[in-house]
């Protein structure tokens, strides 16, 4: 196993790691919409914050050697389901490749956030 990190993502706020490579396979822990500059949640509304989280996810691809397009499985989850449509509006800009997906709403999300996006990418 090698532990994937980047300062172009956010920093892990628990004891995990950004992401995992192994067995050829990248397993992303869940991204929020932190800038990572700043580390402060500064989207507001459901698309600028699907915008950054996604990015946040393009960076830790990006530090695997990867990208969107050999993402086989995303698990998104929404603080409120009506934020369904315009969620998928910004997610199918990136994911254009279509991988396997599962999409909840959540009860709370950390830092108050509206989503949280999660990845497995295929890396070999």
């Amino acid at each position: 196993m090698k532990k994937i990190s980047t300062d172009k993502a956010p920093a892990a706020i628990g004891p995990y790691s950004q992401a995992i490579e192994a067995g050829g396979f990248l397993f992303a822990s869940g991204q929020i919409p932190i800038n990572p500059a700043t580390g402060a949640v500064e989207a507001e509304g459901i698309e600028a914050q699907a915008e950054q989280a996604i990015k946040n996810v393009g960076a830790i691809l990006e530090a695997a050697g990867t990208d969107y397009a050999h993402v086989v499985k995303t698990s998104c989850f929404l603080a409120d389901m009506a934020d369904f449509a315009a969620f998928n509006a910004v997610y199918e800009k990136y994911f254009t490749e279509k991988p396997a997906r599962s999409c909840v709403a959540v009860r709370e999300l950390p830092k108050g956030v509206l989503c949280e996006v999660e990845v497995t990418a295929y890396t070999a």
